[in-house]
Formats: C-alpha cells, structure tokens, sequence
C-alpha cells in the first residue's frame, strides 16, 4: 500500500464574482439618484389632498396607539446642540451613507452590491408611486400636531417655502426612502460581512427613524410602509450566498483540504 499523501478531491468552489463594469454602474446609480429626485418633482401639486392625508395618518397612528411623534421631538428640544445635530444628520447622512454603502460593495462584494442596487432600484422606483396616490403633507406642516420645524427654527434646513421649492417636492412624506435606505444600508452590509460587530449597523436606521420623526419629517407610518416595501423587495430578490472566497476575506482563514492516503482505495 502506497502511503503517500495527497490531497483529496473536492468540488470546485465557485469563484467570486466578476465586478460589473465600473461606467454602466456609475451611469446605473446616477440614474438611481436622478430618478428619485426627479420622480419626487413630478408628484408635485395636490395640496389640499396632502393635508387631508396628514389630517387621516395622524389620527390613524392615534388610534392605532403608535408612540406620539411630540415625544420624540421634546427629547430633541432640550438642547439646541442636539436638534442641530439631528437636522444635520437628516441632512447630510441620506445620500453619502447610501453612496459610500454602494462603492464599497462594489469594490469588495461584487455579488452583494448588484444585489443591493437591484433591492434599492425596485425600492425607489416603487416608493415613486405613493406621492401620485397618496400625496401626504410632512408632521411640521400639519398644525394640529404641535410639532416644530426644527429645520426652519434651529437649522439647517434642506427645505424652502413649499410654493417656491423647486428641488424637492414636500408632499412625498409616504413612504420615507430617508429610513427605507438607510435600513437597506443595514442589511446589506449584515448580509455581505461575518463581523461580530456588524449588527451595530442597525444604529443607522434607528437614529434615522429617530431623526426623521423628531424633526416633523415624518410620521411613524412613514417609515413602517418603507420597511414593508423594502420587504417586499427582498423577498423577491434573493441574497447572494458568500462564496468560499467570500467567507475567506471575512474571516481571514480558507478551508484546507484534507489529505487522504493514495491508493486506500485501491
């Protein structure tokens, strides 16, 4: 009996995926970003409609026994330095962090990133339909609820007057892509990473949600009809498994193959 070893034979593991080409997604995620900036502007109009809904959703979340929006917003208050700084993380967090979150798949998880932008795309496009169907006045325009618009009064602000803001359209509070996005980010970096650490990105979406509610962005319902869209999303589009490769970069330890003496079986 020979008893040289060798090593034994396995499947071949599948190679990680090749990385899409770099301008068709750049031009793909551009148009992901113009799209939802442009999709808002066409919903424009409709405000007597948007303010008859705000009046439905706030009495609807008062029935449903949802937490007040005010409490949220009084916590905020108590100290100009930390309504600042939630009006600047409305501000400036959405659009970076779902940049940053995407270049960072696509450089080192390719199959994941395709994955997420299809997730974020179907997201978007659908979430665009809401404001033609539902047009839906933001908790700070709605008197009734009591609520401030920090933005306005603490600063800064990324909205104007409503008649003459021409980048955005106010009227687009349902669903919130602010927290749709942001839990996305989430997830898809839970799904993409073996850390132990990576639950902590749920940080993310719960200062956004947060935020969007203490400044008067958004109502509660806002957010729980982004997370069920965004759920919808994922159950139709499946996750990537992590390759070998994958789990490699991870972890920092490949699998070995196990030797098996040559010729035992013969």
């Amino acid at each position: 009996m020979n008893a040289r070893t060798e090593p034994a034979e396995t499947d071949t593991e599948p190679e990680a995926p090749a990385r899409p080409p770099l301008i068709r997604e750049f031009l793909l995620v551009a148009g992901l970003f113009l799209v939802y900036k442009l999709g808002r502007r066409l919903a424009t109009g409709h405000t007597g409609e948007a303010y008859r809904n705000a009046r439905r959703v706030w009495h609807l979340e008062r029935t449903a026994h949802l937490p007040h929006e005010t409490a949220v917003q009084s916590a905020l208050l108590h100290g100009d330095t930390l309504v600042h700084a939630a009006n600047t993380y409305y501000a400036t967090v959405h659009f970076p962090a779902t940049l940053a979150f995407l270049v960072w798949l696509y450089l080192r998880r390719p199959a994941h990133y395709v994955w997420a932008r299809r997730v974020l795309a179907v997201l978007t496009s659908a979430a665009l339909v809401l404001p033609f169907t539902f047009p839906l006045a933001p908790p700070r325009m709605l008197t009734a609820t009591g609520l401030v618009d920090t933005g306005r009064v603490y600063g800064p602000s990324v909205y104007g007057p409503p008649s003459s803001d021409h980048l955005s359209n106010q009227f687009a509070a349902m669903p919130s892509l602010h927290f749709g996005w942001a839990l996305m980010l989430a997830i898809g970096l839970i799904a993409a990473t073996r850390s132990r650490w990576r639950w902590l990105w749920l940080l993310h979406p719960l200062i956004t949600l947060l935020v969007i509610v203490g400044t008067a962005n958004h109502y509660w319902l806002d957010a729980i009809v982004a997370a069920a869209m965004l759920g919808l999303a994922l159950a139709a589009l499946h996750r990537p498994h992590r390759t070998a490769t994958t789990t490699g970069r991870g972890t920092g330890r490949l699998s070995t193959p196990e030797p098996v003496l040559a010729g035992a079986s013969r």
